[in-house]
């Protein structure tokens, strides 16, 4: 018989493992159905119990930097879910949100998956990332989450406007600080950051 321990070490084994609810049968000695029952009976009472262990984003960076990216956990090409394929990942997945600190520590996770096919401009703020960063003192880079559909990078405190500058083989981005309106600003030699969009970063 499949007790309350067993039941929670199965749960945990479909999260962290993500088997398919056949092996975790065979695995654990029940069919398929007694998975999916103790699956959707214990998953909320498992996110329930541990979320007074989820830390509060603004106490792990206080006023610093998070950087948001997502990333897309392959899943199966479900024809009744759409959406699921990633053109950019090459597999079908949905597309989980993360925010870190520059020194790499898990800050906050969006706790809604989106599906892969969406862009993570749309992700950020369907997956509940942007509302759990709400309480941060912040500002996204240049408006760029409405506009070029970058990734955020969100500042504690401070206005961090970046562009990207192209190159022959690659990408990188460069980042200026916000100055003070008297002063002067410069612009890429490459023209990737127009004047105009200088002279109204200087009065963010």
């Amino acid at each position: 018989m499949l007790g309350l321990y067993r039941s929670v070490a199965m749960v945990l084994a479909l999260m962290l493992k993500n088997i398919t609810q056949e092996f975790a049968g065979a695995i654990f000695g029940v069919s398929q159905p007694t998975v999916s029952r103790r699956w959707d009976l214990l998953r909320p009472l498992i996110g329930g119990v541990l979320s007074e262990f989820v830390p509060d984003p603004a106490r792990l960076i206080g006023k610093g930097t998070a950087l948001v990216d997502g990333t897309i956990c392959p899943t199966w090409d479900w024809r009744a879910v759409p959406e699921l394929f990633s053109a950019k990942a090459g597999y079908p997945g949905m597309n989980i949100q993360i925010a870190a600190s520059l020194d790499g520590r898990l800050v906050a996770v969006g706790a809604l998956p989106v599906p892969g096919a969406r862009h993570d401009a749309h992700a950020y703020s369907a997956s509940g990332l942007a509302t759990a960063l709400a309480t941060l003192m912040w500002a996204p880079t240049s408006a760029i989450s409405a506009s070029t559909g970058s990734t955020p990078h969100l500042s504690g405190g401070h206005h961090t406007p970046s562009c990207t500058l192209p190159r022959s083989n690659s990408t990188s981005s460069c980042r200026k600080s916000a100055r003070p309106s008297n002063t002067p600003s410069r612009t890429s030699k490459h023209g990737a950051c127009s004047a105009k969009k200088a002279a109204a970063t200087e009065h963010l």
